[in-house]
């Protein structure tokens, strides 16, 4: 089995209220300048924003109408009035005590205590985003395509390429056949090798990265499975998805890359996909688990004196 090339990922269902603002600092990248206006500002005032007609929200922006239209379907709703009433619920969620979206960047002076707050919340924030905005019906997919899986192959390279490991290795331990590949040679040589029914998850905040794309791209000809775990739905890495699972970043800055809060909403999603994999394997996975930890708990242990 083959499969035709996809054009870029969109989902079927506006995304919720609470998934709004992930979804504006998923995307803004990607955007125009004029787009880019228009997310900020119904992100940053969702109150105001709803309040406002398209005219109202484009003359807001320096914008036109058409900009405002197109940034709501980016956006994943089907036009500007849907948009609005998401801006209405994120409102209400803000006013009833949530947390703002959005905290300062830190400073290169910043005391160790302050740096240690603000991560915390863009952590729980980054988690809090992702877990809006996954789309459970792809996820669900995945899980019954990784159980019935001859084998699972991941794909990821720098900092994606831990988290390729960590998945690969909870699968590994509950009886799955499972390897993370973050060189790119030895992963396009085991992609070939994969064929239908098999699984290949690729690993990529920016949907972007060639040595992951094209072991992916490899699968997805042979067949296989193919999933993208990505900050991007709408980048070439989804070309070459079956499912695409989208992850959330807090804000770039000088002293938090990308890498960093793309770790932390990329770990939430495997994690997700073992329990979905562990529960629907229960049977088997509950003994191979007993079985690994009975294997390593000698190395546990206090090695007693020998005096």
């Amino acid at each position: 089995m083959t499969h035709d090339v996809k054009e870029s990922f969109s989902g079927d269902a506006p995304p919720a209220p609470a998934a709004l603002a992930a979804k504006v600092r998923t995307l803004a990248p990607t955007m125009t300048r004029s787009m880019q206006l228009v997310a900020e500002a119904v992100a940053g005032d969702p109150a105001g924003c709803a309040a406002l007609t398209v005219t109202g929200l484009a003359e807001l922006t320096g914008t036109s109408e058409a900009t405002v239209v197109r940034t709501a379907r980016l956006l994943g709703y089907p036009g500007y009035r849907d948009l609005r009433l998401a801006l209405a619920g994120l409102a209400a969620q803000q006013q009833s005590g949530r947390a703002p979206s959005v905290t300062a960047d830190i400073a290169v002076d910043d005391p160790i205590g302050d740096v240690v707050a603000k991560l915390a919340y863009d952590e729980q924030q980054t988690l809090a985003d992702t877990a809006a905005g996954l789309d459970t019906v792809q996820l669900g997919a995945v899980v019954a395509a990784s159980v019935a899986a001859r084998r699972i192959d991941i794909y990821g390279v720098g900092a994606s390429s831990l988290v390729g490991m960590d998945l690969a290795q909870k699968l590994l331990r509950i009886g799955l056949i499972a390897h993370s590949h973050s060189d790119p040679h030895l992963a396009v040589t085991n992609a070939v090798q994969l064929q239908p029914g098999d699984v290949a998850v690729a690993i990529t905040h920016s949907g972007s990265t060639g040595d992951v794309i094209e072991p992916l791209r490899v699968a997805f000809d042979r067949g296989a499975t193919t999933v993208a775990i990505t900050g991007r739905p709408d980048s070439p890495v989804s070309q070459y998805a079956d499912h695409v699972l989208t992850t959330s970043t807090a804000r770039e800055s000088e002293l938090r890359p990308a890498a960093m809060s793309s770790r932390t909403s990329q770990l939430l999603v495997v994690d997700c996909l073992f329990i979905g994999v562990a529960q629907r394997t229960y049977e088997t996975a509950a003994p191979a688990l007993s079985a690994s930890y009975e294997a390593l708990a000698h190395r546990h242990r206090p090695r007693s004196s020998t005096r």
